[in-house]
């Protein structure tokens, strides 16, 4: 059976924290800034984090060495 290979998409984009969660940035600001609101720039700086299922998910695509 050949060896399960990272997703190198999903590499770039999350981290995995020591007790497995997984962090990441949120979208919506790259550019267009102008018409988005004070409050909504500031919440889009914050990191966000994913558990349960889908971060499960996410550290299967990651590969063993994520955990």
């Amino acid at each position: 059976m050949p060896k399960m290979k990272t997703h190198k998409g999903i590499k770039k984009r999350v981290k995995v924290t020591a007790r497995g969660k997984v962090k990441f940035h949120k979208h919506n600001k790259g550019h267009l800034q102008s018409n988005k609101s004070g409050n909504r720039r500031r919440r889009l700086r914050a990191t966000k984090s994913l558990t349960g299922p889908f971060a499960a998910k996410m550290i299967i695509l990651l590969g063993p060495g994520a955990r």
